[in-house]
Order: structure tokens, then sequence, then C-alpha cells
């Protein structure tokens, strides 16, 4: 009987809540003194829980990069079009003249 990685604790809590939240026969190794073992598990999960902030995070960035390349290439739709469109063309001599 071990605790779930959902159940884990959170960064916050102290180590007397999280021996309260082990099994019994944990608690009772917990008494011995071997705290090796806890302040091993409790720097696990707060790895875990950084490495699944970070995956969110790049994520994020991964997503915003699409939208700004996107961004970016109507932009360059935009102002190309309207590069060729500011310039008309100057009648020539003999279309004014008519």
């Amino acid at each position: 009987m071990s605790t779930s990685p959902s159940s884990a604790p959170s960064p916050s809590i102290s180590k007397s809540e999280y021996y309260s939240s082990l099994p019994w026969f944990r608690r009772w190794l917990a008494m011995l003194n071997w705290r090796p073992v806890v302040d091993y598990e409790l720097r696990e999960i707060e790895f875990k829980k950084r490495k699944i902030a970070h995956k969110q995070r790049m994520k994020q960035l991964r997503s915003e990069n699409e939208r700004l390349a996107e961004l970016n290439a109507k932009l360059r739709a935009i102002s190309s079009s309207s590069a060729t469109n500011s310039n008309p063309a100057k009648p020539t001599p003999s279309e004014s003249e008519m």
C-alpha cells in the first residue's frame, strides 16, 4: 500500500503533514528516523511538479510562437499587397490628352 502520485503532497506541505498521510508502516519507519527516504520522496515530488510545470510552459510558448508566426505571415501579406496598391500608375501623356 503506497501513496499514489495523484495524492502527492503539495510543495508547501510540512513533513508532519506528509507523515500523517502515509500508511501506518511508513509512519512507523519514519518514527525510526528513516528520514532520508522521506526527504528523497519530497524532493522527487517537487521535481516532478517542476517538470510538469516546465512542460506546460513549453507547450504554451510553442502555441504562442505558432500564433505569432501566423500573425507575421498576415502582416507580410498585408504589407506586400499595400505596397503594390499604394503606387498607382501615373497616366501617360497620351491618356491625359484624351
